[in-house]
């Protein structure tokens, strides 16, 4: 099975919380201020997870003030080098990070990797998902293997971001699920997520491969259909979009989002950032943002999150190395 990441649902993550998944005893966080650093620009998929959990943790009276900024560059790693160079200084900073700290790490895209960094903890998760024009002809995913069977040059798929990327990525893993030789997927690279829309309405792209979050919003606008997304089931957000193991493939995947703080930063410190969010979970101000984007929750604190790093680096690795794309050696 293709599966590059196990999602928890949220009444396990409860009640693990509740059992003292951080540590033997119940402690309570004592943060005043969060400074959220966002490795991207206003308005992406970090962007929002950053500015959501300052809303829900300052809302919720668990923290007193958060404040943002945003320092794009170098596919997230101005924002990693920053946080290193600046550690000593960046004792209050928190960095939101997802899937492609690995895959950039591995790609080469940057020299540093989250072993460089303090992992806090994994917080929620954005699914996958293939998005097609509203008046399409794909009806299901079913729909657009059959056209790749009878001619794989047929079916060109566009993503905001370039080979060896996460949205590449993931549609590498559904070809592959459904027989198909991910080398052979046509997929069409733009800068940035509207790029890759433009080419989906006009036509030169028959498939979208995007966030399911960002999917929402643009299936909201009318204009496309979210054909299939990549959870281990339907979401709440959109009950009548299938799963891609519902039409037969068995994948599935999940781009989690969580921080990262300082390298010099104490464990006593990282493990009060953790345990701060470990208790947003069970706030209704959280509930609100996390319906609001229609996230799964899949909290991994500090120890059991750089397990999950070390894991997801080798399923990632592997299907790059399939793919003929560069790694480092790890």
């Amino acid at each position: 099975m293709l599966k590059i990441f196990k999602t928890k649902q949220r009444m396990l993550v409860t009640a693990a919380l509740m059992t003292g998944l951080l540590g033997a005893g119940t402690v309570n966080a004592n943060i005043d201020s969060i400074h959220f650093l966002i490795p991207g620009g206003a308005g992406g998929g970090w962007d929002g997870t950053a500015r959501g959990t300052g809303e829900a943790l300052t809302n919720a009276g668990l923290i007193n003030n958060a404040s943002y900024e945003n320092m794009s560059g170098g596919g997230g790693g101005k924002a990693i080098a920053h946080l290193i160079e600046t550690a000593d200084q960046a004792q209050g900073t928190l960095m939101v990070n997802s899937t492609p700290i690995v895959i950039r790490s591995l790609s080469k895209v940057f020299p540093q990797s989250f072993r460089d960094l303090t992992p806090i903890a994994a917080t929620i998760g954005d699914f996958g998902a293939f998005v097609v024009k509203a008046d399409s002809k794909y009806k299901t995913f079913n729909d657009v293997i059959a056209d790749y069977k009878a001619d794989p040059r047929s079916v060109n798929i566009a993503g905001g971001s370039a080979r060896g990327s996460m949205d590449h990525l993931v549609a590498a893993m559904a070809f592959k699920a459904a027989g198909a030789n991910p080398n052979n997927v046509k997929y069409l690279a733009f800068d940035g997520g509207g790029k890759a829309m433009a080419s989906l309405l006009s036509g030169e792209a028959g498939l979208l491969s995007t966030g399911f979050s960002e999917a929402l919003a643009l299936a909201a606008a009318g204009e496309v259909r979210i054909l299939v997304m990549t959870g281990d089931q339907r979401s709440d957000a959109a009950p009548n979009v299938q799963t891609l193991k519902e039409q037969g493939y068995n994948a599935t995947f999940v781009n989690w989002r969580g921080f990262f703080g300082a390298p010099s930063l104490s464990n006593a410190q990282a493990d009060e950032y953790a345990q701060t969010l470990a208790q947003m979970y069970s706030t209704p101000e959280w509930e609100k943002v996390r319906s609001r984007n229609g996230w799964t929750e899949i909290f991994k604190p500090r120890a059991e999150f750089v397990t999950f790093l070390e894991e997801q680096e080798e399923v990632v690795g592997n299907l790059m190395r399939e793919l003929g794309l560069s790694l480092i050696h790890i």
